[in-house]
């Protein structure tokens, strides 16, 4: 079937059947019109709102796809997408009208255990990294969903459950193989390309496609120490400023996070929990179980939960799972914002608009920032500064399309109340954040002064801005 592939120019490119059939026999992995089987599926990302239709898409099967395809995408001037895990709730993951370069099926991980590294495909999850890294007692600092993929959050920076200890993703990246706007592919590293590898470090896929992450490993589970406690979620009001204090005092092997949701009637679940609006208390030691179960106590003993299913989840990698719901199928718009302080006003606002969600599948959650995070200075790396102690995210999730813009509505409306708060630091994780990534006010106020680093590293490597994930950094 013949494809219409848009360009940047606004124009599009029009492949004949006949030329299909040539770049079918120069690709090993399969390409993919409107209309073919498996196109639907390729397409597809997490967000049920991102509804992206491209004219064309290839399913790499390695580097040497790759590599062709965006010389196709040069040589043509089309518009580019790269698919990872299909993650982010902006829909960076596809594009329409334009070509898009899956690269699930590259999704190879090898563990190096007298090096104590681990070297990922860019195709990979992190729950495919934590099961082959688990199996010699070995992390790599990833997010808190297992079907994450890899490339869009550690490109993006990468907060998970190990990063007050750890750091992000991005801060454990020793090297990155990745395929240029030319088609050339380089190392990056701290002797290779630094600046390039400053960039990835945060500034998102705008510099290349990533083929290949090698990352620094860290003796870490399978058996963990943790914290999943499940309260009526109107205790929250009573039980946040504590869970505030227990997270400021303990120390940088504890990663902890409080949460808004709603749970689904799921037999899975336990009985007190099922169809109950809840607030919870997770928190992970990042260090000998026997030590973390004393320490993480405090967060178990707080109130009268309705559940604590501390002692029920058996390993780190089934903790990580734990939380994949959080980012199933569902029409998604996120916000997020730092907070230097989380003042009586701030959790006021929070646990007020909390209770009053207009969705049961909206998430509220506060994580904590600081330790190993908060070390690396602003401008050691592209995310850019890292000094509010306290992330809020607000997750707008609904099942229902026709409730969209309401949730939509609320979400915007609650995060700028935050943002208006004594102790409000601004800024924005764009990992978490939606359309909002491409507005050039949540740009700066995410990278600050390293912006125009950022668009001098895009001229280097793309000066033609075919990378476009964010197109407010671009050539200078």
């Amino acid at each position: 079937m013949a494809a219409t592939v848009a360009t940047m120019s606004g124009g599009a490119v029009v492949f004949s059947d006949e030329q299909l059939a040539g770049l079918g026999m120069q690709f090993r992995g399969a390409l993919l019109s409107p209309g073919d089987p498996g196109y639907d599926e390729c397409r597809a990302v997490e967000n049920l709102a991102i509804d992206r239709k491209p004219g064309l898409a290839i399913r790499c099967s390695g580097t040497a796809d790759v590599i062709d395809g965006v010389n196709l995408a040069r040589q043509h001037g089309l518009l580019l997408a790269m698919r990872a895990g299909g993650h982010h709730v902006g829909g960076h993951g596809t594009v329409d009208g334009g070509l898009l370069l899956d690269l699930r099926h590259m999704n190879g991980v090898w563990v190096d255990t007298a090096a104590k590294t681990v070297r990922v495909q860019g195709g990979a999850t992190w729950g495919q990294v934590d099961r082959e890294a688990q199996q010699f007692g070995l992390a790599v600092p990833g997010g808190v969903v297992s079907t994450t993929g890899v490339g869009g959050l550690t490109l993006g920076g990468g907060i998970g459950w190990l990063h007050r200890k750890w750091g992000l993703s991005c801060d454990n990246l020793i090297s990155a193989q990745v395929v240029l706007a030319s088609g050339e592919l380089v190392t990056a590293s701290e002797t290779e390309n630094p600046d390039l590898f400053w960039g990835i470090r945060g500034g998102g896929g705008n510099f290349g496609v990533v083929t290949d992450f090698t990352f620094r490993a860290q003796t870490f589970g399978p058996e963990i120490a943790l914290a999943a406690v499940f309260h009526e979620a109107g205790a929250g009001e009573e039980l946040l400023p504590t869970w505030r204090d227990l997270a400021l005092e303990a120390g940088d092997e504890v990663t902890t996070r409080a949460l808004y949701w709603s749970m689904p009637e799921a037999d899975a679940l336990p009985a007190p929990v099922r169809g109950k609006d809840v607030f919870i208390i997770g928190a992970l030691y990042a260090g000998d179980p026997a030590m973390g179960a004393r320490v993480l106590e405090p967060f178990r003993s707080l109130g009268t939960p309705l559940a604590d299913l501390s002692d029920h989840i058996p390993s780190y990698r089934a903790f990580q799972a734990g939380f994949d719901a959080l980012s199933a199928n569902h029409h998604s718009y996120w916000k997020s914002t730092y907070l230097n302080e989380l003042t009586d006003d701030a959790m006021a606002l929070i646990h007020g608009r909390a209770m009053t969600k207009p969705d049961p599948r909206v998430l509220v959650h506060i994580p904590i920032m600081g330790g190993a995070t908060a070390a690396v200075p602003a401008g050691d790396t592209a995310f850019g500064d890292r000094s509010a102690p306290f992330m809020l995210s607000v997750d707008g999730n609904t099942y229902d399309a026709s409730k969209f813009e309401t949730v939509k509505a609320w979400v915007r409306d609650f995060v700028a109340q935050a943002q208006q708060l004594d102790g409000a630091a601004g800024g924005a994780y764009l990992n978490f954040s939606a359309d909002e990534a491409s507005e050039e006010t949540v740009v700066q106020a995410q990278y600050g002064e390293n912006l125009g680093r950022l668009g001098a590293v895009k001229k280097t490597y793309d000066p033609d801005n075919l990378f476009r994930v964010n197109n407010n950094i671009s050539p200078t």
